[in-house]
């Protein structure tokens, strides 16, 4: 994963760094496992869309007439796309502690970010119907990076200093937290970088230089 998701950092705060991020396309799809194992049960299908298990059209037709309408679709070669850091994971993290939460079965979205640039009408349309083309819409958010491992028990514990750093720098959340992992399942734990984001829509309240990290 060589490319980055782009953003435009806008302020380094003691504990997270706020940013903001342009309108980009993801490749997404849902998957009933537990927190720990959606990222595996999603990888798999979306890496195949990305290397080229698609049907690469002129123009992008995925609305709901043009596929129920039974056409068979004009097809081209198909496409690789160049895989962007992270992948991203939506969904409930359960208890905090070790139970129910962390092993149970719940519905996760798995997302690749597509190449800066890429949109839903240019991206290569996936032979796998439960890979979705989305736009997502740009949004500031706060950001909280960590290494080692990406387990239900790590994010749980990131998410929860975020969101007290978010309402200590007089901030407020929007929206659930996504989930980032910027490695590969075959890279040493201890090297990974993973991230806890969250949008928020209230802008921050100056605070004290002494908040913030030069």
């Amino acid at each position: 994963m060589t490319e980055r998701q782009p953003y435009e950092l806008v302020r380094r705060y003691a504990d997270f760094e706020l940013r903001r991020y342009p309108a980009h396309t993801v490749a997404e799809m849902e998957v009933a496992a537990s927190f720990d194992r959606a990222g595996n049960a999603a990888f798999r299908h979306l890496f195949n869309y990305i290397s080229g298990k698609n049907t690469a059209r002129e123009s992008l037709a995925m609305t709901a007439p043009v596929i129920q309408s039974g056409e068979e679709p004009r097809k081209l070669p198909s496409q690789k796309v160049q895989m962007t850091a992270p992948v991203l994971q939506s969904g409930p993290l359960g208890g905090d502690s070790i139970g129910s939460g962390e092993t149970g079965v719940s519905q996760y979205t798995v997302a690749f970010v597509l190449p800066a640039g890429m949109t839903a009408d240019t991206a290569p349309v996936p032979v796998d119907p439960r890979i979705r083309i989305r736009t997502v819409a740009g949004s500031t958010a706060a950001v909280l990076g960590f290494s080692g491992g990406g387990s239900r028990a790590a994010f749980a514990k990131r998410n929860r200093e975020l969101q007290e750093a978010i309402a200590g720098a007089g901030m407020k959340a929007s929206g659930p937290p996504r989930f980032a992992r910027f490695d590969p399942p075959f890279k040493p734990w201890f090297l990974r970088h993973n991230e806890v984001v969250q949008d928020v829509s209230q802008s921050p309240n100056p605070g004290p230089e002494a908040n913030v990290r030069p």
